[in-house]
């Protein structure tokens, strides 16, 4: 092989490898790695009115009718007017090192505020909110959905339930919602949640009854100044977050079923669970902070337990449910009427009780004074007592015809 030859042959290779290593660096890449996109089921159009969820239609199924979501735009609107946004501040003064206390320098003052809702019960501008919101405020503002602005004085408190009532004055009828019935409430049912969480005014989210009657131990007790916890909320999954407290729960009607309190948290904001006061507690205690300025508050006057299996074996009983009676306080309702030691509590005025946060529900929508029948379980059969409720100082503090001139709140 001459010369020429052997540069053309090398020429040729270094022409080879150099348009191999373009194409390499500079051509259609492969990726490294790939990634398949995974494709939603689908449905074939004329299927569609049969699968939709929010189909208008109401088609059966093999043992019942089962009907299409309802829409939540009525309830909403009903609702979203009534829920105002509630403002406080608070001035506290910030400490200094001593010695400049003792050479005559002033303590300088910071204002801490926060937000919360509420929810207007009727025309007269009468706001139910937790108590929470505006415990300790020295300044409470209340913003409408159309942005008005009032200044709002407290009417009364009751750390009890966690629930305050305020007070605006409008030059006009106020927009309000209609008090519902929470015994109705189900669980499963549609419920909306309407606040301002995060100061974002006028938020509606949806969610169903979860559970009723849940006794949470979020309120503490002070006997020294007369707090005794009443706890029985309506837990809901509707996403509720810091500034909705106070804020309605309400149902596909628009009608208030409770007021929004609390959520289950580890992080501080919506985690799954939210909880209601509900709205038989919420009516009665702001009938009485109206009227009265304080709640008027009944007791049975027994101490409980819940029946277990075991109890409802002793005792011959066909169902486990309602509240035993393990002690009776001396000179109370319960005492007085012939209640015993070792009765179960199956109802008050008809209304079913099982366990301890529906025995507390039900007795405080009463006052000192009134009169209930409980049905009990003893010797093996159910018999009704007749026990006039007392305060927990053993006193009937109001009879019946003392309310007639209350406030008439709208209910359904």
């Amino acid at each position: 092989m001459d010369m020429n030859t052997f540069k053309i042959l090398a020429i040729g290779l270094v022409a080879g490898f150099s348009g191999a290593a373009i194409f390499f660096l500079f051509g259609p890449q492969a990726p490294l790695q790939t990634s398949q996109t995974i494709q939603l089921p689908r449905v074939a159009a004329n299927d569609v009115a049969q699968a939709s969820l929010v189909s208008n239609e109401t088609y059966k199924g093999p043992a019942q009718e089962y009907s299409a979501l309802p829409s939540f735009a009525q309830a909403a609107q009903t609702s979203v007017g009534a829920v105002v946004h509630v403002r406080t501040a608070m001035r506290t003064r910030i400490p200094l090192n001593p010695w400049y206390e003792m050479l005559g320098y002033r303590s300088p003052e910071e204002v801490h505020q926060g937000s919360g809702s509420g929810v207007i019960i009727g025309n007269e501008g009468f706001i139910v909110t937790n108590n929470h919101v505006i415990e300790g405020a020295e300044e409470i503002t209340v913003s409408m959905n159309d942005n008005r602005t009032y200044i709002a004085e407290v009417i009364g408190t009751d750390p009890s339930t966690d629930l305050a009532m305020l007070k605006i004055s409008a030059d006009f009828p106020l927009p309000f919602i209609e008090f519902g019935n929470s015994d109705q409430v189900g669980i499963g049912d549609w419920v909306l949640a309407v606040g301002n969480p995060f100061d974002l005014t006028s938020t509606v989210t949806a969610g169903i009854v979860s559970a009723k009657a849940r006794n949470i131990n979020l309120l503490r007790a002070r006997p020294d100044r007369g707090v005794f916890p009443i706890e029985s909320f309506i837990q809901t999954d509707a996403a509720v977050n810091p500034g909705n407290s106070g804020g309605a729960l309400v149902n596909t009607r628009g009608e208030l079923i409770g007021i929004n309190t609390a959520i289950a948290s580890r992080t501080g904001s919506y985690a799954g669970y939210s909880f209601a006061v509900p709205s038989t507690i919420v009516e009665k205690v702001a009938q009485d902070l109206m009227r009265y300025g304080k709640v008027q508050r009944a007791y049975l006057g027994i101490q409980i337990e819940p029946v277990t299996e075991v109890i409802a074996e002793q005792l011959d009983m066909t169902e486990i449910k309602g509240c035993a009676v393990t002690d009776l306080v001396p000179g109370s309702g319960a005492a007085e009427s012939g209640l015993e030691i070792g009765d179960v509590v199956l109802a008050i005025d008809g209304q079913e009780i099982s366990d301890f946060p529906e025995l507390q529900e039900s007795v405080s929508r009463f006052h000192p004074g009134d009169e209930v029948m409980v049905r009990v379980w003893r010797n093996g059969e159910e018999r009704e007592i007749l026990v006039q409720l007392k305060d927990r100082n053993g006193r009937l503090a109001i009879k019946k015809q003392d309310r007639s001139n209350s406030f008439d709140l709208t209910s359904s």
